[in-house]
């Protein structure tokens, strides 16, 4: 029991820093005079959805079930209670890790609507999000019915049967499609896509594919509860799928555009890890393999389709993980095998038919519909009472200055070096001149 609660909590602090890796992941591929409202966006999401969490939405999504498999009694444990302290180490453990799911789902969000969304409307339309939509969503797919105490649980874990091990649906279907409304309803960044908005630090967007890859091994490894043979299934698999998705986009790109790019090479990882996630303890190497090359291809793919259909979505959001979650919830149906692990299924390829990709389907659909719908009113509510986006001029001069009267690099100060070291009387003297016409 020990060992189980220390990977489970090892495993939640893996998940916390996959939030700032995606931080630098988004912020580097924005540009200059954006990077800290990319960076304040994500950050922003820990702070709230930790609080939220904490309050009612764990009580939420793993309360007893109030009607429907369709919401937990948020109630039963409002403010944790009954939860903190004595025998509850392991109960509490699992609120931690399923703490992380609810902030990075909400921060993967932030991404879509780079350079043009107000903070203050941000952290409104998170907070409403994740009350109305990711907690319920967490309960339709993560609370499993308990015989023992008599808890009922989510109607897609129990009532459905649909698969998904650390979130596939719950988390990149449901930020995903959440992304879209919200595009839609806050509309193109000025210039776009007529004006180049090439990523100002790719070494960043390097930086934070790695820290999200690290943290993802707590994420998909983490979900088995417990330091056993499947959390290293997991493990095994979400190493292996990642490659492969690296290497399907760099193909990709290398075929389509000539050349494979860092860029590339980081949106594949991610790719590669929003589809194994829902699939990482159900298949076996070939299965974890075929998953990753085509989510690497689909979504390498995928993220053109802005410009065909018009819709702004920043850094790719859409493409990646919900096309990536779709992806990955999807070829359950056809990868899955009860040889790595009793509790999944075997899909088409292994002999168990068509039925399982039917309960994947309806488990992934009925999860974005009712993202897509429920984000696209609440962000028209708050269009046309706050306001959803900054000023025109905000938006050109930079959202970093507008929003938080700060810039992420000073230009204008001293480049160090010999010149800024040489003749320090005369420097001191300018100093000093400087410092009396201030007073």
């Amino acid at each position: 029991m020990e060992g189980n609660t220390a990977w489970l909590l090892t495993s939640a602090a893996l998940v916390l820093l996959m939030t700032p890796g995606l931080a630098f992941f988004y912020g580097g591929m924005v540009r200059s005079k954006s990077v800290l409202n990319m960076l304040m966006m994500c950050f922003g999401a820990m702070g709230l959805i930790g609080v939220l969490w904490v309050v009612y939405g764990y009580s939420m999504a793993f309360g007893d079930d109030v009607g429907g498999g369709l919401l937990g009694d948020p109630f039963e444990a409002l403010g944790l209670s009954g939860l903190m302290g004595g025998d509850a180490l392991s109960t509490t453990g699992f609120v931690a890790f399923q703490g992380m799911f609810a902030i990075i789902t909400v921060a993967l969000i932030a991404g879509a609507v780079a350079d043009r969304m107000r903070f203050g409307a941000w952290l409104l339309f998170a907070g409403l999000w994740a009350t109305v939509v990711y907690f319920p969503v967490a309960h339709w797919v993560f609370a499993f019915d308990n015989e023992d105490s008599g808890v009922v649980g989510g109607w897609i874990a129990n009532d459905l049967g649909a698969l998904d091990f650390a979130g596939g649906t719950a988390v990149h279907i449901n930020a995903g499609a959440a992304a879209l409304a919200l595009v839609l309803v806050l509309g193109k960044r000025r210039g776009w896509p007529k004006e180049p908005m090439k990523p100002h630090n790719l070494p960043y967007v390097m930086l934070g594919a790695g820290l999200l890859w690290f943290g993802w091994f707590g994420f998909n490894a983490g979900s088995a509860l417990a330091a056993n043979e499947i959390a290293g299934v997991a493990f095994v698999n979400t190493l292996t799928a990642t490659c492969a998705a690296m290497l399907g986009w760099l193909l990709t790109e290398r075929l389509r555009d000539g050349k494979a790019t860092s860029l590339g090479a980081a949106s594949g990882v991610v790719a590669g890890l929003v589809a194994i996630t829902p699939a990482c303890a159900f298949v076996d190497t070939w299965g974890a393999l075929s998953i990753g090359a085509i989510a690497g291809i689909l979504c390498a793919l995928a993220v053109g389709l802005k410009y065909r259909f018009g819709y702004d979505d920043s850094l790719d959001v859409v493409g990646v993980h919900l096309v990536g979650g779709l992806v990955g919830t999807l070829l359950i149906g056809f990868f899955g095998t009860t040889n790595v692990n009793e509790g999944s299924v075997d899909g088409l390829f292994y002999g168990g038919g068509a039925s399982q990709l039917g309960i994947q389907a309806v488990g992934a659909i009925a999860v974005l519909l009712y993202s897509f719908v429920v984000a696209a009113i609440l962000a028209l509510i708050i269009k046309y009472t706050m306001g959803l986006r900054v000023a025109a001029e905000d938006e050109t001069t930079g959202i970093d200055e507008a929003e938080h009267a700060e810039s992420a690099y000073d230009f204008a100060g001293g480049r160090g070096g010999r010149a800024a070291s040489v003749d320090t009387g005369a420097t001191s003297g300018n100093a000093k001149k400087l410092e009396e016409s201030k007073s």
